[in-house]
């Protein structure tokens, strides 16, 4: 299990760049977390890439992440993998009762609204982005519709770390591979 194989299965089913450009941003969340609780930082950013992989090809509800669940088993990913990918979604009723399961949990609808807080920059330049600007963006309810603030404020919660600390670790991680993601 490397990276290089979680890139290219990730680059195997999504041809989206906007999808793409998310597991790298949740990638770089998980390893900033990883390395926060002295974690796997290969692990974390493994699960970071691999958690929306099966979404272009599967994204209904009764698809995304089982079938994604399904050909990581099959290629015979650990299932510390499948399990955290799973738990992604709130909707798999799959316990998040790991650093690992509430970290992908919490890095994931966060990274998406830093993300379009960037896009709304003149410069659409994370380095322009602030915690504070994060915050007031996540009020508007019309900015972003589709992210799920409560999973952003539950996910610091089971993380154990106010939101504007969380924010900040995730803006930070983001910024670190701003070219990567375009921003």
């Amino acid at each position: 299990m490397s990276r290089n194989e979680a890139l290219s299965l990730l680059h195997e089913y999504t041809q989206s760049d906007a999808l793409r450009a998310h597991a790298y941003a949740v990638e770089a969340a998980m390893r900033a977390y990883a390395r926060r609780l002295g974690e796997d930082e290969d692990l974390w950013g493994i699960v970071g890439l691999l958690h929306d992989f099966d979404y272009e090809r599967f994204p209904t509800l009764g698809e995304h992440p089982y079938r994604g669940a399904e050909i990581l088993r099959a290629a015979r990913w650990p299932e510390v993998v499948v399990e955290a990918c799973l738990a992604h979604a709130e909707f798999t009723g799959v316990a998040r009762d790991t650093p690992l399961k509430r970290a992908i949990f919490a890095v994931d609808e966060l990274t998406g609204l830093i993300t379009a807080v960037a896009l709304v920059r003149p410069s659409r330049r994370l380095a322009e982005v602030e915690v504070r600007s994060v915050r007031k963006k996540m009020k508007d309810k019309s900015f972003a519709a589709a992210v799920n603030r409560d999973d952003i404020v539950r996910g610091a919660e089971e993380m154990g770390v106010p939101l504007d600390e969380h924010i900040g670790v995730v803006l930070q991680a983001m910024q670190e591979i701003a070219a990567q993601l375009g921003l």
